[in-house]
């Protein structure tokens, strides 16, 4: 069958050698001791009448805006790809580095150098990281081939469950203990689409498959041995299921209010293993892969998008004491041996975003459309509401998320959130963005499609 479309997938290792700093906690040394199950940049380039696109899925915590546009800039000179024809995404895996910093930007000076490591990233694992993206990227170029498309999806409960709730006395709690009778209802919904899309090539090999499901990878977040939970977990069962011709991809959804813990279940685990994920979430995707519909191949497009988003005000008596704490402990106050208090962290974070807050935060929305498939990546990490209702009006039949992408930004709780309070709407570095902000995006995400949509 003839398409105007070709695809080709690869990925590449980028575990990160003993004694890098794993992300994924704030103030606490981390230096990796081992790796569990490796950790990959995996690439889906695509080829349509000549042009060109490249998304990356990452098995990372997060990526910073200043590694996001050096990996571009290469992309650029080495491949001829544009900016907005490279979509890079991090799963926000919790046992696993960060490519760049994102607890303050690089210009801070509030952090010691000989403590670098609570910027969030490890200079010694940037370049490494880069360059197996890249590499990823180059192979996955170099085996385009013609393919057809075809979409599906599944509904699964067991992996992902909301970790905020709303207590009786009118707050909100994060992650309560378990069956908390001080619980009055969840806050929010979860997300529980296990969606699939399939790219297979002339000779019945599926050369890539995008997976597509919404919760916070936080199995690592206690341990030093890197690996890269239920999103690598889930590309290894589904490699198996399609052979080794295949690259999936998970594209993770909008998760931050979202876990993989339910909170409200009396036999809850302290920690899941997400081997197991990772096998009940393959086995969802088969049952989506069981009525998959054919996606026509064409028009494929891709665009993106800059929002100046409105940041939110830091209180003139936070950011006083932020700078009081900091001018009387220029040195991290320790909790113990490995763990800096969040109080110290979060007062270099304030007096950070301080000097930003009178500029508006530019925001990209960058989209791919194959056909009546359409993949939307946002920055940050919105809460599942804003998936929610972005799916809810797309004009595509089939819409995947991707969180986490083309650096940093931090939790955009919903109002609702906002006025709860709770750990994710902490104002600091991790939590930045004006109460409409959740809203914005999502009416503008809508609009976005709209306009892909459009012959």
């Amino acid at each position: 069958m003839t398409t105007p479309l070709r695809a080709g997938a690869a990925k590449t290792n980028i575990s990160p050698a003993l004694g890098i700093q794993i992300a994924g906690d704030i103030g606490r040394y981390r230096p990796c001791t081992g790796v569990a199950d490796p950790i990959y940049a995996r690439a889906l380039a695509l080829e349509t009448e000549g042009r060109k696109f490249c998304l990356l899925s990452l098995d990372l915590l997060a990526i910073d805006d200043a590694w996001t546009e050096e990996i571009r800039r290469r992309a650029a000179q080495t491949y001829g790809l544009p900016a907005e024809a490279v979509m890079i995404h991090v799963t926000q895996n919790h046992g696993a580095p960060c490519l760049g910093n994102h607890f303050c930007r690089d210009s801070c000076r509030l952090i010691p150098e000989k403590h670098a490591w609570l910027r969030g990233g490890d200079l010694r694992y940037n370049e490494p990281a880069a360059a197996g993206a890249l590499d990823a990227m180059g192979r996955a170029l170099g085996q385009l081939t013609p393919v057809t498309v075809a979409a599906g999806r599944a509904i699964d409960g067991r992996v992902a469950f909301t970790r905020r709730y709303v207590m009786r006395d009118g707050t909100a709690l994060c992650q309560p203990p378990i069956c908390d009778p001080n619980i009055l209802q969840v806050e929010g919904p979860a997300d529980p689409e296990v969606s699939v899309v399939t790219l297979t090539a002339a000779n019945g090999q599926v050369v890539a498959a995008l997976l597509h499901h919404t919760c916070h990878p936080c199995n690592g977040f206690w341990g030093n041995e890197a690996m890269p939970d239920w999103p690598g977990a889930w590309c290894t069962e589904m490699e198996a299921h399609f052979g080794p011709g295949c690259t999936p991809l998970v594209v993770n959804g909008c998760c931050g209010n979202i876990i993989h813990r339910n909170y409200l279940n009396p036999d809850e685990p302290e920690l899941k293993d997400y081997r197991l994920l990772g096998r009940q979430l393959a086995e969802s995707t088969k049952r989506a892969l069981a009525r998959l519909t054919p996606i026509p191949a064409a028009p494929v497009r891709w665009a993106s998008e800059i929002l100046s988003l409105p940041r939110r005000p830091v209180p003139t008596d936070v950011l006083a004491k932020a700078q009081q704490l900091l001018r009387a402990n220029p040195e991290p106050i320790w909790k113990d041996e490995i763990r800096v208090t969040w109080e110290w962290v979060y007062a270099v974070g304030i007096v950070d975003i301080a000097e930003e807050q009178s500029r508006p935060f530019p925001y990209e929305l960058q989209g791919l459309r194959i056909g009546d498939f359409a993949l939307l990546a946002v920055g940050g990490e919105p809460f599942a509401e804003t998936q929610l209702g972005i799916k809810r009006e797309s004009p595509f039949a089939f819409t995947q998320l991707a969180h986490m992408s083309n650096g940093f930004v931090g939790y955009i709780p919903t109002k609702r959130a906002l006025a709860g309070g709770g750990y994710e709407t902490n104002i600091g570095r991790g939590s930045r963005l004006h109460a409409d902000c959740a809203e914005l995006i999502e009416q503008a995400g809508v609009k976005f499609l709209q306009k892909l949509r459009q012959p």
